[in-house]
């Protein structure tokens, strides 16, 4: 498509004038929110409203020495034949590029470029609208987003009532589903086993605190998993309360480490506390074949010597019946320092068994 020049009939720019209007159609061409620009078809400007002054960093007198292929990084001959071409088909253009300042500094930008015929002739009206601030928006949810997504802690998303709206990645694995799709819309307290703790949840979070600790959930197909659970309020661009963020932990681990960590100490302690129940055992168990062995010994004559023996083995028997009742009512096993003295050692024959019952 041929790109005619200016028509003769419209006289070079000025400061305070130009030749595309009255008027009434200056003062609403430089009160346009957006940078406006009027070009030929072949995309020689041949006016600019303060906006685009303000955007570009050049005067007027400057920008229409311009072409707009001068202004929007990239472009050329090509792209002009382009915007033609989709405003034959749309009658306008928006597009998206870097526009570049007079000191080169470019700057992303929205343009919407459409046709319009001023004494007759076609001109390219060109609305510049500066997006950095929305570039800079975008650039920061998708880094929100990615890092929410490949957060290795499950992070989900609910309304007031707990029922999810989004959960990323480690969430979803964290209940042994594939896909995201298969807990979007499930409430909380279908995940968490205790009821009653669900609906303390949701109650803080509609009171606008905070809340954390240790939950049971409900994983794929009923299996039960340990997590640490923190609940956020979620709030809108005015502060008001429209959902929770919820913030999973998976300590099923832990949780079994501990466990076997206190089994493995309980066994430890139940050794010990063999040990030294033996020990207990021990003293009047002596006692006791001791003087029945000397009972076997003494003379029938003596018999002062005999009841003596035979007392000493009541009172060991005696002592051997409340230990064994105390056994087999215990409810601890503690062991206690048996050896006094500023540091014993530490072994098992240097301890006793604290009963507690």
């Amino acid at each position: 498509m041929p790109s005619p020049e200016p028509p003769p009939s419209i006289p070079s720019q000025a400061d305070n004038h130009s030749s595309l209007g009255d008027t009434d159609f200056q003062q609403l061409f430089q009160s346009v929110y957006d940078g406006a620009i009027v070009a030929t078809l072949s995309g020689k400007i041949v006016d600019a409203n303060t906006r685009a002054v303000d955007f570009l960093k050049y005067t007027r007198k400057e920008l229409i020495t311009l072409n707009l292929t001068n202004i929007i990084s990239g472009a050329d001959a090509g792209t002009l034949s382009t915007l033609h071409a989709g405003i034959e088909k749309d009658r306008f253009v928006l597009i998206q590029a870097y526009c570049a300042r007079k000191d080169q500094v470019l700057f992303p930008s929205e343009i919407a470029v459409n046709r319009v015929k001023i004494r007759g002739e076609n001109y390219l009206s060109c609305f510049i609208r500066d997006i950095s601030w929305r570039r800079q928006a975008e650039e920061t949810l998708r880094t929100v987003n990615k890092a929410i997504q490949n957060a290795a802690t499950g992070i989900a998303i609910a309304d007031l009532e707990g029922q999810i709206d989004y959960i990323n990645l480690a969430g979803t694995q964290l209940f042994g589903e594939a896909k995201t799709e298969a807990l979007i819309g499930r409430n909380l307290s279908d995940l968490i086993i205790n009821q009653d703790l669900a609906l303390t949840i949701r109650q803080s979070v509609k009171n606008g605190e905070n809340w954390a600790g240790q939950v049971t959930l409900r994983g794929k197909d009923g299996a039960s998993l340990h997590a640490q659970l923190a609940a956020a309020p979620n709030r809108d661009t005015d502060e008001q309360l429209v959902g929770m963020v919820l913030s999973f932990l998976d300590i099923s681990d832990r949780i079994r480490a501990q466990e076997s960590e206190n089994k493995a100490e309980r066994q430890r302690v139940m050794v010990e506390s063999l040990g030294a129940a033996c020990h207990h055992l021990g003293q009047p168990a002596t006692v006791l074949l001791a003087s029945l062995e000397l009972l076997q010994r003494v003379r029938p004559a003596d018999k002062a010597m005999s009841e003596e023996l035979l007392n000493s083995s009541i009172d060991a028997a005696e002592s051997l019946r409340e230990m064994l009742h105390n056994l087999n009512d215990i409810t601890e096993y503690r062991t206690t320092s048996y050896i006094e003295g500023p540091s014993p050692e530490d072994t098992l024959q240097s301890r006793i068994l604290d009963i507690t019952r």
